[in-house]
């Protein structure tokens, strides 16, 4: 057992998905804040403060998250990841279910003694809805992904009624290695322009603020879903205009639907494309978080150096 998971000063936070864009910029700011950060890892920890699981069928020994104030649970395939197809289809789910329910059974084997388990989840969850604002009690969307997010989280919430659970139904992350990936080669190449009619409004958040939000999930002790995303609407045109003007390029060229479709497959383009979803972040708002980029054209400015 690592020396780590003996810590019970509240101070504590284990990271399960660590790897991934969002939990390696989390488990910085915990560790430059002071905080003792145990990795879950799925290969033979290689430190002190990583512990192997997931790579038999062995559950997660409840012990690694006793004493700890939260576990943050980030795992999952990119979906990023082009086609969709039924197998990678399978994959996206399992590799989102599998480790949730294996922190949901630890969590709930500690009974009172658990942390505050803080599962991630989408903004996919409420499929696209033009003309709606959708807060935190809007009902779920009919979709692929919708559907992977309801299953997504009532895997979290398999941590008993008497848990400490919050889902966070993060939007596209306004990164480089977010949703800005396939967009900046395009814009680079001056080939950047309305995708589909444009006007769809797509969530969107910084990756600063994705981090905040997360310590103050934490630190606030919010529990239920709670959307991660900025607070100002922005549309597909909105986004792809900031980022052309921030790289001094065009944006002209409009990428038809059907195009999209036969390249990313239908599913993709309209979960991720296409779909329109004005989710606004009324829990974060509510408990008194503030963001540190409040429109997308700040959240690109953050994550894009202005062009010479």
């Amino acid at each position: 057992m690592p020396e780590a998971a003996s810590s019970d000063d509240g101070r504590r936070v284990v990271v399960a998905g660590a790897s991934g864009l969002v939990g390696e910029a989390l488990v910085e700011s915990l560790r430059t804040d002071g905080f003792t950060v145990t990795t879950l890892v799925r290969r033979p920890a290689e430190a002190a403060d990583e512990v192997e699981w997931l790579t038999n069928a062995e559950p997660l020994d409840p012990a690694v998250l006793a004493g700890a104030v939260a576990v943050v649970g980030l795992n999952g395939a990119s979906i990023g990841r082009f086609p969709w197809t039924g197998s990678y289809k399978n994959t996206l789910l399992w590799s989102r279910i599998a480790p949730t329910r294996a922190l949901a059974r630890a969590v709930r084997d500690l009974g009172t003694d658990a942390p505050h388990f803080v599962s991630a989840s989408a903004v996919g969850y409420y499929g696209s809805r033009p003309g709606t604002q959708l807060a935190e009690d809007a009902r779920r969307g009919e979709s692929f992904l919708a559907d992977l997010c309801g299953e997504w989280e009532a895997a979290a919430f398999g941590a008993g009624a008497d848990a400490a659970v919050a889902v966070l139904r993060t939007a596209p992350i306004v990164h480089p290695r977010g949703v800005l990936k396939p967009l900046l080669l395009l814009t680079k190449a001056g080939l950047a322009g309305p995708i589909g009619r444009g006007t769809q409004v797509w969530p969107w958040i910084s990756l600063e603020d994705e981090v905040r939000a997360i310590r103050h999930v934490i630190d606030a002790r919010l529990t239920g879903p709670v959307n991660l995303t900025g607070p100002t609407r922005a549309t597909a045109n909105d986004l792809g205009f900031a980022l052309a003007v921030r790289m001094n390029r065009p944006f002209l060229l409009r990428a038809p639907v059907w195009g999209m479709k036969l390249v990313l497959g239908p599913d993709a383009t309209d979960a991720l494309l296409t779909s329109d979803a004005h989710v606004v972040p009324e829990a974060l708002l509510q408990s008194g978080f503030e963001f540190t980029h409040s429109t997308v054209e700040d959240a690109v400015a953050a994550a894009v150096p202005a062009a010479a």
